[in-house]
C-alpha cells in the first residue's frame, strides 16, 4: 500500500505559561515533564485521510508551577491502494506519517519555547514511532 502526504499544517497550538513563577521555575522543573504523542486519523473522502499527530508535555506530581504546551500537526494523506489491508494502513497512520511530519512538530515546539524566552528546552530530535507502535500493541 502506498501513500503520499498531500499537505500538512499546524491544526492547533495551546501554549501557556500562566505566571512569572511558572516561567522562572520552568528550566528547573522541565525534567519533571513527560513527552507524549497522540495520533488520530479521520477519513476525508475516498482514499484521503487526515492524520493528526499531537505532541504535548505533561507534568508529573513533582511540578508545582505547571505550564501547558500542546501542538497538533495535521497531514492530509492520499492512499493509492484500497483500504483493505488494515494492518498496513495502521502502520502508515501510526508510524510512517508521524515520522515524516515530526520535524515540523519538533521545530514548531522548540520555536514556541524559544520565543517564550526559554533557552534550555530539550526534547528528542528523533522519535522512533515504530517502537512506540510496537509498545502499544503489547
Amino acid at each position: 500500500m502506498s501513500y503520499n502526504i498531500v499537505s500538512k499544517y499546524i491544526k492547533d497550538i495551546s501554549f501557556e505559561i500562566p505566571n512569572t513563577k511558572a516561567y522562572v521555575m520552568l528550566e528547573k522543573e522541565i525534567s519533571n515533564y513527560s513527552l507524549n504523542f497522540d495520533i488520530k486519523s479521520n477519513p476525508v473522502k475516498d482514499n484521503i485521510i487526515e492524520v493528526n499527530t499531537s505532541l504535548r508535555i505533561t507534568p508529573n506530581q513533582n511540578v508545582q508551577h505547571k505550564i501547558l504546551a500542546d501542538l497538533t500537526c495535521t497531514a492530509v494523506v492520499s492512499i493509492q491502494d484500497n483500504f483493505e489491508n488494515k494492518k498496513e494502513l495502521k502502520k502508515i497512520v501510526l508510524i510512517k506519517v508521524p515520522t515524516e511530519i515530526y520535524s515540523t512538530l519538533y521545530d514548531t515546539f522548540i520555536f514556541l519555547f524559544t520565543q517564550a524566552g526559554v533557552k534550555n528546552i530539550e526534547i528528542d530530535k528523533k522519535v522512533d514511532f515504530e517502537k512506540l507502535y510496537n509498545q502499544r500493541k503489547k
